[in-house]
């Protein structure tokens, strides 16, 4: 039996065993007892002895309730120099959740709440229980606030309370001076607390934006500080129950989170994508992406207790959070470079510049000069590689129809290694220079890719965002000004600097490459753009003073032909 047969019968026989083991030693738990009380005994309730093994925290619900019950629909607006969130007494829902200091893709007002989306799958702070029925009711019903009053300025506690008689449901909400609330959510019936989902469902972040972007940028995100995993909008498909413990969960975009973190890290959650069909004006189906939507549950008869963040993704604000959820922005595999890289950005545009275009380029200058011994041993390198490629070229037609099975194959390796030993060439000499870039170059990507600080920041004439790609419209269509001379200046570079190898058909792919970067550049931010222009032109600038100081060596004879 080959190895493939062995482990699909080990995967066999390990499934078969689960299933017996199931079967015969597994007892099935008993059933939960519903909350629900007898309609029977309701009318004379009778004091219950607490459980020994359910808590029940909070105030004491009493068996019969008065009526608490709003008498129309009103708007209670809290705000503050950061926000300002709109609530509606019909459902004690966030209708609008407005960061003001930032604007959408439209230039309006960021709301991170999408009306249409929300209007048909629910707003945020619904909740949801396990009778569907009475969730659909009590976020419809109209609740009393207190305070009462249309604005509240921070630091105020909002609470949100309806009863029927037999269930009771009280939110509150307190709001501080920064972007987290503290949340209190409950359900009660018949005296006791039901257990009580809160999702934000309709999506999250900017909804102006463009379909595919809101598709790309998307994400689920829970766990752990410094060990988050995040989900892709694309990727979900129904809902997604996450394993407890866990320390915050919630939804994301490109640049502002919206995160539970529970005051109990045993609550469950769970992501999910929503099905939805959206109209455009003319009343067809629109493009705009099934939204996703976080739902934070207490699975225990109690109330639902949680902090819930909901602000920008600006590094000093997520660090200011307690606890800490710098983590949020994930710098990749090389944050070790791509967080200096950041600080530096940043501090450039602080002290010197107050633009983070020329902030780019200072930055971008600096860095070349810095990686200047790498280059100058790279080209070196290449030039001697230069050198001797017509002796290389020799050992390759004297073994060009050698098959790459044939044992003469190893001959021709011998004596090119033996070639660049005579002539004190090392093959890799080019290559580690640039390799020991490439963790800069990434960093650099991630810098210009995720901060905040670039978003809608300015650089010059029609550069009016740096987070996004640079498309100038003067005649009326899309003109990629920065990539097209990205392109050029990349050409220049090709032609000035020396090529390792003498085959023309290589000589030719690596001319094509400007072009395959200029299509892979035209939907990238321009900020991105910018970096790798001025690297081009620094480069262009740095080849020349090589080119001068340091010529071209003359080219080693090739050896003769052999006769025949």
């Amino acid at each position: 039996m080959d190895q493939e047969k062995r482990v699909l019968a080990a995967f066999a026989l390990s499934f078969v065993m689960l299933m017996l083991w199931r079967m015969f030693f597994v007892k099935e738990p008993p059933p939960k007892p519903s909350a629900k009380p007898n309609p029977a005994v309701a009318t004379q309730p009778t004091p219950e002895k607490p459980s020994a093994t359910t808590a029940t925290p909070g105030p004491a619900v009493p068996p019969t309730l008065p009526v608490v019950e709003g008498s129309k629909a009103e708007d209670i607006v809290v705000e503050s120099d950061l926000y300002k969130v709109t609530f509606s007494t019909r459902g004690a829902v966030a209708e609008n959740w407005i960061l003001k200091r930032y604007r959408d893709a439209k230039e309006l007002p960021l709301d991170l709440v999408d009306d249409e989306a929300c209007g048909k799958l629910g707003f945020p702070m619904s909740v949801k229980i396990a009778d569907g029925e009475l969730s659909s009711k009590l976020n419809s019903a109209l609740y009393v606030a207190t305070p009462g009053g249309t604005t509240l300025k921070p630091p105020v506690k909002l609470e949100f309370s309806y009863s029927d008689g037999r269930v009771q449901a009280r939110k509150v909400f307190s709001f501080e001076t920064g972007y987290d609330i503290h949340a209190e959510v409950s359900v009660a019936e018949g005296g006791h607390y039901l257990p009580v989902d809160v999702t934000w469902p309709g999506g999250f972040g900017d909804h102006s934006l463009a379909p595919a972007i809101i598709n790309t940028y998307s994400m689920g995100v829970y766990g752990s500080l410094g060990d988050l995993t995040t989900v892709a909008q694309r990727k979900l498909s129904a809902d997604r129950p996450v394993p407890a413990p866990l320390q915050l969960a919630g939804l994301e975009d490109r640049y502002f989170a919206g995160i539970f973190l529970p005051d109990s890290p045993d609550e469950a959650f769970k992501l999910g994508r929503q099905t939805w069909t959206p109209t455009d004006w003319s009343g067809k189906d629109s493009d705009k992406p099934s939204p996703i939507f976080a739902q934070l549950g207490e699975e225990r008869e109690k109330p639902l207790a949680f902090r819930l963040f909901v602000g920008p993704k600006n590094l000093d604000v997520l660090r200011a959070q307690n606890p800490p959820l710098d983590s949020l922005v994930d710098f990749g595999w090389f944050a070790f470079v791509a967080k200096p890289l950041f600080l530096g950005l940043r501090y450039i545009y602080d002290h010197w510049v107050h633009n983070y275009g020329w902030a780019i380029v200072t930055l971008t200058l600096l860095i070349n000069f810095a990686m200047f011994p790498l280059k100058l041993k790279s080209i070196r390198s290449a030039q001697e590689m230069q050198r001797i490629a017509p002796l290389v070229k020799s050992i390759q037609d004297k073994y060009k129809n050698v098959k790459f099975n044939d044992p003469k194959k190893s001959r021709m390796n011998e004596e090119m290694m033996g070639l660049y030993k005579e002539h004190g060439v090392n093959p890799l000499g080019g290559c580690l220079p640039m390799a020991l870039q490439l963790p800069f170059l990434y960093g650099f990507y991630r810098v210009l890719e995720l901060p905040i600080e670039l978003r809608h920041a300015p650089w010059i004439w029609w550069i009016k965002d740096l987070s996004a790609p640079d498309k100038f419209h003067p005649f009326g269509f899309p003109l990629p000004i920065l990539p097209t001379v990205m392109v050029i200046t990349m050409f220049l570079m090709q032609k000035m600097t020396p090529v390792a190898t003498a085959d023309p058909s290589q000589q030719r792919m690596m001319m094509f490459m400007p072009v395959v970067f200029g299509i892979m550049f035209y939907n990238f931010a321009s900020g991105l753009v910018l970096y790798f222009l001025t690297a081009n032109i620094v480069g262009i600038a740095q080849q020349l003073l090589i080119n001068k100081f340091m010529p071209m060596p003359q080219l080693a004879p090739a050896a003769p032909a052999r006769k025949k």
